[in-house]
């Protein structure tokens, strides 16, 4: 590395990793809420419909995931995109990359999820229980795949 690209690389590797945590906050979260809704089919203990499930579901989706994920991807790929960063003729980046496109595609699962609970068609808690696990067995992937480097 030289010159500019040598200063800024720590700052863009540290956005990154804060990104990534926010984003990963976010997916392992709002699984959780979406069991709440579901089995409480959008109600508090029997009272009215708990608009807070709907309100908190939609910030986190909007405010917190959603710009993580932009700045997750922004920063990564301005990493990749530094010579001598990544070796493309080992495993490592390329298990990566597919665990990335794997978060991403829960994240979008997860936001036609809460489409269809809001519509009263949303899947039922055990399965969001389930489909919490996808995260965690995504960032295993990565984190190996980054730190171990196979």
């Amino acid at each position: 590395m030289t010159g500019l690209l040598s200063l800024a690389y720590p700052w863009i590797k540290a956005l990154h990793i804060m990104a990534v945590i926010a984003w990963m906050a976010g997916l392992f979260y709002l699984p959780c809420l979406y069991v709440y809704h579901a089995e409480r089919g959008g109600r508090v203990a029997g009272t009215e419909p708990a608009i807070s499930f709907v309100i908190m579901e939609e910030k986190l989706l909007r405010m917190i995931m959603k710009p993580a994920m932009v700045v997750t991807w922004a920063a990564g790929l301005a990493l990749v995109a530094t010579p001598g960063i990544v070796d493309w003729s080992s495993l490592w980046p390329w298990t990566k990359a597919a665990a990335v496109l794997g978060m991403t595609w829960f994240h979008m699962w997860l936001a036609m999820q809460r489409k269809a609970l809001l519509a009263g068609q949303g899947a039922s808690g055990r399965r969001y229980r389930m489909m919490n696990e996808v995260p965690t067995l995504l960032m295993v992937v990565i984190v190996l795949s980054v730190v171990v480097k196979f």
